[in-house]
C-alpha cells in the first residue's frame, strides 16, 4: 500500500510543478507585455524560476522512489 501512496504524492507534486511553471511564465509574459524593453532582464529570471520549479518536481519523484 505504501508504494501506491508514494506515487500519489508524486502526482500531486507534478501538478504543483505544472501550476508553478504556469505562474512563472504568466508573470513573465505580463511583464514583457507591459514593458517590452525589460525582456532581456526578465528572461533569465523566468528561466531560473522554471528550473527551480521543475527541480522541485524532480525531487518529488526521487523521494517517491527512495521512500518506497
Amino acid at each position: 500500500m505504501t508504494g501506491s501512496l508514494n506515487m500519489i504524492g508524486y502526482g500531486l507534486s507534478a501538478i504543483g510543478g505544472g501550476v508553478g511553471v504556469g505562474l512563472v511564465f504568466a508573470a513573465y509574459i505580463n511583464g514583457v507585455a507591459r514593458q517590452p524593453e525589460a525582456q532581456r532582464v526578465l528572461q533569465p529570471i523566468a528561466f531560473l524560476g522554471l528550473a527551480l520549479t521543475e527541480a522541485l518536481a524532480i525531487l518529488g519523484l526521487v523521494f517517491a522512489f527512495v521512500i518506497q
